[in-house]
């Protein structure tokens, strides 16, 4: 019997930082997570995946969520030092790769796929991946059923998904400073005053710029800021650079429940391939991680490329394969002889 091998990624932070007391974020739990996880793989078992790969953390989220239930499926938990950081989702990332896993589904916030994201570096093209929220300020990952992610997963890892409206590569932030290069999926922001690894939620009178793949007026965080002002969605192929400055002067949800009125000077659309230059002093943060340090005299330049994984669109693909007679039939039942 052909391997039918998918990844479930899980990060176990996701949903859990301190915006919960700054702002009026939803707590995500970790037993709300082995829901998820459980409701993936049955959706996987249904369809007939062989192979289900999970990564072990601290809270065994993933593997206590598989450990009981009765599964065709081969449950397989991959192990590696931990750090307690970002890097152990980048580290599962690979194990999973490594393993031969080329679909995934993945829970977390903007920030957890933009690891992800990196993890994959020049593979992104061989992954097909279903995002699935659980973090605060979500763009990237898109809210849906696990059960129904599990079984449109699983039916990619057959190979039954042909139709290429089904995904679409992503758009990705590429990234050059002092500090070397990296990477966003939805926003760079520039702020002043401001420092390295500071997790409260954005002051709206420190931002200085934005960069963004998706100006989105119906989400939170960054990119409703661009997003109410001049929309660009993630089937476009360009990006929207956002100055603050005397201007228009609106509020924006800047975290769940937390409006802040800030002042737009300018907004311009920006096509792929064009770098985009930030100059300090500031601190340059990646879908909402405050990484790079930029002194006085420091820039750096950001360049928006479509080059990142495959996203299912997970409704379509489901419409798709009934549409197409690639799942199960009804059962015919004989008929009764009168």
């Amino acid at each position: 019997m052909t391997s039918l091998a998918v990844a479930i990624c899980v990060n176990p932070q996701s949903g859990r930082d301190v915006r919960r007391l700054a702002a009026r974020a939803t707590n995500m739990t970790h037993e709300a997570k082995r829901d998820l996880v459980a409701h993936t793989a049955a959706g996987l078992d249904a369809v007939g995946v062989t192979d289900i790969y999970v990564a072990k953390e601290p809270f065994r989220i993933a593997a206590a969520a598989l450990e009981y239930m009765d599964l065709k499926a081969r449950v397989h938990v991959v192990e590696f030092p931990l750090k307690h950081a970002a890097i152990d989702t980048e580290t599962a990332v690979r194990e999973f790769m490594r393993a031969g896993c080329r679909t995934m589904v993945s829970f977390g916030g903007d920030g957890t796929h933009r690891a992800i994201v990196r993890a994959l570096g020049r593979r992104c093209v061989e992954m097909s991946l279903i995002p699935l929220s659980t973090g605060t300020n979500n763009v990237f990952p898109s809210v849906a059923e696990p059960t129904i992610a599990g079984m449109v997963a699983g039916l990619n890892a057959a190979g039954l998904l042909a139709e290429k409206s089904l995904k679409r590569r992503c758009k990705v932030l590429h990234v050059h400073s002092p500090a070397g290069p990296d990477i966003g999926l939805i926003d760079a922001v520039l702020l002043e005053r401001d420092h390295v690894g500071n997790l409260l939620p954005f002051d709206a009178a420190r931002i200085r710029q934005i960069f963004l793949s998706r100006a989105e007026p119906g989400s939170i965080g960054m990119s409703p800021i661009g997003g109410l002002c001049e929309v660009v969605g993630e089937h476009e192929d360009e990006g929207l650079l956002v100055k603050m400055g005397p201007g228009r002067r609106f509020q924006a949800p800047l975290s769940p429940g937390l409006f802040r009125e800030l002042s737009v000077a300018s907004t311009t659309r920006v096509g792929f391939a064009v770098a985009v230059p930030f100059r300090g002093p500031g601190v340059l943060a990646l879908d909402g991680d405050r990484d790079i340090r930029l002194r006085d005299g420091e820039h750096a330049t950001v360049t928006l490329v479509r080059d990142g994984p495959w996203v299912i669109d997970v409704q379509a693909a489901m419409r798709w394969a009934v549409a197409h007679g690639i799942m199960p039939a009804a059962t015919q039942h004989p008929p009764t002889g009168h």
